[in-house]
């Protein structure tokens, strides 16, 4: 126990207490005298601590030409396990997705390379003459536009890269043929064949589902009724249409086909960009592949001079913070430095994940902000640590002091962060960008925490020395003496502002009693001497009487605010009732948005605005809203077609759905020519194959079905089979989606036919509301067990207590006002949630810890003393906080829509715990404070034998005479 100043006098006095807390004092004690060792090297050797993170900062920092940027977006926004990827791995090795995507639609998950327009009109129908010329023009544009590839003297076309069908021709949509067809019978002045919505008959007798290619559809109902968009049912005439939406699928094999579609999408867009400025009547809006990866990432790059803004008013606001009226006490470049020790560990951890080989993506964006807060709360805290110090000590002691008083708390609020962000950095989580947001982040923080330690705990020695020597905090030139700026000018003499120590006032000790260090572990009631001396007394060793503060040109603007007004005003017992009201509002509010939790699976919500993906997003919602994707239906073991009840069962399945089934045009076919449908195995697969599947408006179903070859001589069988099926949907359709995906789930378990539902989107569907939960219900769970745990033997219990229903409560009121704000339940507002656990331990467990401290006196006494010592760090930290979230409110994404949401909801929480609603109900809550002083002459004996004079750095015993 060498080291502690005073501590053997203070085993002599302990008093009998159970060992769990003789067990905390020991480990305190231990701790303190750890950090104090440890400051006092990084005070003998501040030059090396200062330099070193500079130097590896700078070397990492070269590491960035191993910048990669991720590329496949559904790895990261969609469950990394989930059933909906074993369905598509099933459904790949029957029927290859790639060679049926053009059947399988889906919004913005269609699989593979391809180009898509959505193309409207502002007045008139798309299959009005004039219209439908323009239209298939734009097609044979981009039928025929040429590709080049550097190096190469070969121009690629559509038809070089397009996905071929079995008769090697290039894969078109059908509404394609349909527009053809009338524009040849308009040519030809014959009469316009009949186009059905949504299920339409093609030139060749083919049926085709085009619900998915003409939107806004207005329809002939009967007696040439017109019907509105949709509401008609199978096979109603088209009037009008508002929309076209057309699908160009590429197959690219091969490094140097994938090279030559990329380039083909980047032309799509460059053509289609050309033809709207040209004919400015209709409006179209692409969409590629790689739209959504890189709208997705564009929210990094618009956010790069937002955050330049952000770090600079929260330098302006740091430096203010640390600037007090005294030039020699005032610390406005401990303020830069604070940040620039941030930005090093941000760049060591950035060179640290590039030597590494990890990607990046922007959910990285809230990984500063996290850095920033915790930051922030060390440096002013170790900042007020400092000015709680006395001046006559050497500056080795002092920040030694400073280490044995801040480290302990802030190496606790590191231990919370870490739990909570590492994991959800383990394999448990199921989402990859909250995985590797959370491991990134918890090495942000550490990486952060010990240049907290090394590079501004140097810089405060080196502010420190300047201090000693009487230099000027921001000028670094020695202050004059009061005598010699007698002839200078006024507005040098404000600039110049000190106090020497030999003009410290003389100030006597109030008789009443004294007030008693909030020291952990410190139970004795020290007796103040009648004239103590003051050269740099303790800020919070104020007298207690009404007359003024002894020094109020020292006092901190904050620190006096705080002092003289704010603690007085919170505990008074008029406005208790108040704040109490008004933490139940928050309840209330909080309650009301929980209750109302949506999940936000959708991908374009997490993209930059005004983009590809969000304005065809816009169109799709508006124009094609009326039925979801296509669902492929596929059995996947024999089944007995043959049998009626199969039959029954499986057309009851598809029952309600928009359809082009084999099983139901087979069984028309046969009942077409008389023939009955519950036929001997042989006869119903002899006529399916050699009967039905040879006519030329059903030879497409041959693709949907395969045979299993049985032995010599026999008829194949069945082996697998698909139907594609389409539901009718309105304004919600993912939550609709949702639902009927985990229906015919529930239907398949049941059913004596073996099937699955798949398409490309199930994979963001498919469990995404556990899947983005799970990691916050294990962060707060880690945290909470940690705080149980840590309270054996580090914490106070009611101390961990208290701050364990803290962090419940801020989380209860994050998550229910960003609901009420419009945020859903997604990967980005849960990665807020999770680092919300630590910011509201950085801001909380200060004002907790120093509270439980403190023994003697009443609670609200204690109550203004650690918002004195803790509140006006976390406010400071708030305050510069919440100023560099303000331009990233102003960036055009609703990524950082939905970042700076939550991050101001979690500081706006957390400051209303801290600095309202903490102070208020801790003043009739338990802990309850003891007394120091016991009835009768031990007590007595304890003050006449040893007075300690306490700060937060030192117990200096003073042996005294009575």
């Amino acid at each position: 126990m060498v080291g502690v100043p005073g501590l053997s006098g203070r085993w002599e006095r302990l008093e009998p207490r159970p060992r769990a807390r003789m067990l905390r004092q020991v480990l305190h004690a231990g701790l303190r005298s750890s950090f104090h060792a440890l400051g006092r090297f990084v005070a003998s050797h501040p030059v090396f601590f200062a330099s070193a993170p500079v130097l590896l900062s700078i070397l990492l920092g070269a590491s960035f030409s191993r910048y990669r940027v991720e590329e496949n977006v559904e790895h990261l926004l969609s469950p990394k396990h989930s059933l909906a990827k074993i369905e598509g791995n099933l459904v790949e090795s029957l029927f290859p997705v790639n060679r049926s995507k053009h059947a399988l639609y889906s919004d913005l998950q269609t699989p593979g390379m391809y180009g898509r327009v959505i193309i409207t009109t502002r007045r008139a129908s798309v299959l009005d003459p004039v219209n439908l010329d323009l239209v298939l023009k734009l097609h044979r544009l981009i039928y025929q536009m040429p590709v080049s590839v550097p190096g190469t003297s070969f121009n690629y076309s559509f038809s070089n890269l397009c996905l071929p069908d079995d008769g090697n021709v290039c894969i078109v949509d059908d509404i394609i043929r349909a527009m053809e067809d009338l524009h040849s019978a308009r040519a030809a002045n014959r009469s316009v064949p009949a186009l059905q919505y949504p299920i339409t008959r093609l030139p060749d007798g083919r049926q085709a589902y085009i619900g998915h290619q003409l939107g806004g559809v207005q329809g002939w109902g009967a007696g040439g009724v017109v019907r509105a968009p949709g509401s008609g049912g199978k096979g109603e005439g088209v009037r009008s249409a508002r929309a076209l939406q057309l699908t160009y699928y590429l197959q690219a094999r091969g490094t140097l086909m994938v090279r030559v579609a990329s380039l083909w999408e980047r032309a799509f867009c460059d053509q289609l960009q050309r033809f709207g400025a040209g004919h400015p009547e209709l409006g179209l809006h692409p969409y590629t592949s790689s739209s959504l990866r890189t709208d997705f990432q564009y929210s990094s790059v618009l956010a790069r001079r937002p955050l330049l803004a952000s770090l600079g008013v929260c330098s302006v606001l740091a430096v203010l913070c640390c600037s007090m009226r005294d030039c020699v006490r005032s610390k406005p470049w401990l303020g830069l430095l604070a940040l620039l020790s941030i930005a090093l560990s941000g760049l060591t951890a950035a060179g640290i994940l590039n030597l590494t080989g990890a990607t990046y993506n922007s959910t990285y964006l809230g990984i500063p902000f996290i850095m920033l807060g915790h930051g922030l709360f060390g440096s002013f805290e170790m900042l007020s640590s400092w000015r709680r110090t006395r001046e006559e000590q050497h500056v080795k002691e002092r920040v030694a002091g400073v280490f044995a008083d801040v480290m302990l708390r802030f190496s606790g609020s590191t231990l919370l962060h870490l739990t909570a962000l590492g994991l959800a950095a383990s394999p448990l989580t199921n989402m990859e960008a909250v995985r590797l947001f959370c491991r990134t982040g918890a090495l942000a923080v550490a990486v952060g925490y010990i240049y907290t330690l090394s590079f501004y705990s140097s810089c405060l020695v080196f502010t420190g020395y300047l201090e000693t020597g009487y230099r000027h905090g921001c000028f670094c030139r020695r202050v004059p003496k009061p005598g010699g700026l007698d002839a200078r000018p006024a507005w040098y003499r404000c600039l110049m502002h000190t106090r020497y120590q030999d003009q410290g006032p003389h100030v006597h000790a109030p008789p009443d009693p004294p007030r008693p260090h909030p020291a952990a572990g410190n139970h004795a009631r020290p007796h103040a001497p009648s004239n103590p001396p003051l050269a740099h007394p303790h800020p919070l060793a104020h007298v207690a009487a009404a007359g003024p503060d002894p020094r109020p040109q020292d006092s901190h603007l904050l620190l006096g605010c705080v002092r003289r007004c704010y603690g007085d005003w919170i505990t008074n017992t008029y406005v208790k009732p108040f704040v109490v009201l008004l933490y139940l509002v928050y309840i209330s509010f909080g309650l009301m948005g929980f209750l109302q939790v949506t999940q936000g699976s959708d991908p374009s919500a997490l993209v930059a605005m005004d983009t590809a993906t969000v304005l065809y997003a816009r169109s799709q919602q508006r124009y094609f809203s009326s039925y979801s994707p296509v669902i492929g239906f596929y059995v996947y073991e024999n089944a007995s077609y043959w049998n009626a009840s199969v039959q029954r069962d499986l057309l009851q399945y598809a029952k309600g759905f928009q359809r082009i089934s084999w099983l139901e045009s087979y069984l028309d076919f046969l009942a077409e020519r008389n023939l009955s449908t519950s036929q001997p195995r042989e006869n119903f697969t002899h006529t399916l194959r050699h009967a039905f599947l040879r006519q030329p408006q059903y030879a497409h179903f041959a693709d949907d079905l395969i045979f299993a070859e049985r032995g010599p001589g026999e008829e194949p069988e069945v082996a697998a089979s698909r139907v594609f099926l389409v539901a009718k949907t309105t304004e919600n359709k993912r939550e609709e989606m949702s639902v009927l995906l985990d229906t015919l789930r529930r239907l398949s378990l049941t059913s004596r036919v073996r099937f699955l539902i798949f398409n490309p989107s199930f994979v963001y569907l498919d469990r995404y509301a556990a899947a983005v939960s799970s990691p916050l219900r294990h962060s707060l769970l880690a945290v909470l067990f940690l705080l149980g745990l840590s309270s054996l033997a580090v914490l106070e219990p009611l101390v961990a207590v208290w701050l364990g229903l803290t962090l419940v409560s801020v989380q209860f009121g994050v998550v229910g006002f960003m609901t009420l704000w419009g945020v859903e339940l997604d990967c980005v507002s849960v990665l807020c949630l999770i680092a919300a656990l630590g910011h509201g331990a950085d801001c909380s467990g200060p004002l907790l810890c120093g509270f439980a401290a403190g023994r003697g006196d009443s609670r609200t006494r204690w109550v203004r003393v650690a918002l004195e010592r803790h509140g006006v760090p976390s406010l400071q930290t708030l305050l510069c906080y919440g100023a560099a979230l303000v331009p990233v409110a102003c960036v055009r994404s609703h990524l950082t829509h939905t970042l700076f949401r939550c991050l101001a909801l979690t500081a706006g929480c957390s400051a209303l715990h801290t600095l309202a609603f903490l102070p208020t109900l801790l003043t009739f809550l338990p802990p309850a404070k003891e007394q120091g002083r016991r009835p009768g002459g031990e007590g007595l004996r304890q003050e006449v034998e040893c007075v300690e004079m306490n700060d937060s750095t030192r117990v200096v015993d003073q042996i005294t005479t009575v």
